[in-house]
């Protein structure tokens, strides 16, 4: 499936899914998930695994800052509220809720207030070809 209520995949690999996030968090909030057997730290990544893994966020974050020209992506494998191996990947803009600071990210809830449709499909049209 290439969107559920979360967001829009613009990548995928046999192990590693990104999907754009549709709940207007921060625009191009992107989410890698790790979908090879279940991990919760990257650690417990076989080196052939973790190359996949490591090699598809340097690809979709290099596509994020070729699209929105950001002044820096952030990385953030937490895995605190859904123990299974993910990375947030988020740009930063000058028009930033935390200058200097982590971004203030939250667990969504589903009811967060969505990037609008039109937008969401023309970002992920634009960074799927980035990614071809």
């Amino acid at each position: 499936m290439d969107e559920d209520a979360y967001g829009v995949r613009i990548f995928s690999t046999d192990q590693v899914d990104a999907v754009l996030q549709r709940a207007d968090i921060q625009r191009g909030y992107t989410l890698i998930i790790w979908r090879g057997r279940h991990v919760v730290e990257p650690f417990e990544l076989d080196k052939s695994e973790a190359n996949s893994y490591w090699s598809a966020i340097l690809a979709v974050a290099k596509a994020l800052v070729a699209f929105y020209q950001p002044l820096k992506m952030n990385y953030e494998t937490l895995g605190n509220t859904v123990p299974h191996l993910h990375t947030h990947l988020l740009p930063r803009f000058v028009e930033d809720p935390a200058p200097g600071r982590p971004f203030p990210l939250l667990p969504q809830s589903g009811d967060e207030p969505k990037i609008d449709p039109g937008l969401l499909a023309s970002d992920a049209a634009a960074l799927r070809a980035l990614l071809r």
